[in-house]
């Protein structure tokens, strides 16, 4: 199932380069900043995690807003290179950043990951945003080799920059079929807010540094 999940990320549809989801303002935001697994493909507008986001922190009265950035296909390349200007747009307090599976499809160099993460991790913390790393891992077909090396890719670049990790987004639906659209490939509705719940022990934290 998470080799097929993984096969798909970077032939989806580009989403909407910035998508605003209950941003209010001068309110402080959180950007999410990742591929299609962040930018709901599939789904209805309102139904992928960062928009359920948005409701949990409206139904909590957080001061917090959600900026949702990510776009399908994209590799962590893509994102070192568009971050500067999204950052300046929102001014984010908080930027999630969930990009390395395209990476990973295309046997890019692991080195070239970890380069990227840091670069897009630094750029956060200069504009003063508190970073939460969101990994992703790869089916063993892959190679054994180049799987562990991606997967420690990402405990490297959060130790390095002292960032809290979630290692894997997917980990409570990647291994139940019913969890997937019928390409088999990207979660569907339902299974939204189970990683909304995964993500927000992670990420909650950081909505108390204000």
């Amino acid at each position: 199932m998470l080799r097929i999940l993984l096969a798909s990320l970077m032939f989806s549809c580009a989403a909407p380069a910035l998508a605003e989801a209950g941003a209010a303002a001068n309110s402080p935001t959180i950007l999410v900043f990742g591929d299609s697994l962040s930018a709901g493909h599939g789904l209805a507008n309102g139904q992928a995690w960062p928009s359920l986001l948005t409701q949990r922190l409206q139904a909590g009265k957080s001061p917090y807003s959600v900026v949702n950035a990510s776009i399908s296909g994209e590799t962590s390349a893509g994102g070192r290179t568009r971050l500067p200007a999204a950052l300046e747009r929102t001014r984010p307090a908080v930027v999630v950043i969930a990009l390395g599976a395209n990476d990973g499809l295309r046997g890019l160099p692991v080195k070239q990951l970890r380069e990227n993460l840091v670069a897009m991790a630094r750029a956060c913390k200069a504009q003063k945003a508190r970073v939460l790393l969101v990994g992703m891992r790869l089916p063993p077909n892959y190679g054994a080799a180049y799987t562990e090396e991606f997967d420690h890719a990402f405990a490297m670049v959060a130790k390095q920059e002292k960032l809290p990790l979630l290692p894997f987004l997917l980990e409570p639906v990647a291994s139940d079929r019913a969890n997937f659209q019928p390409d088999g490939l990207h979660p569907v509705a339902a299974a939204q807010p189970k990683i909304l719940d995964h993500v927000w022990p992670a990420l909650k934290p950081l909505l108390k540094q204000r």
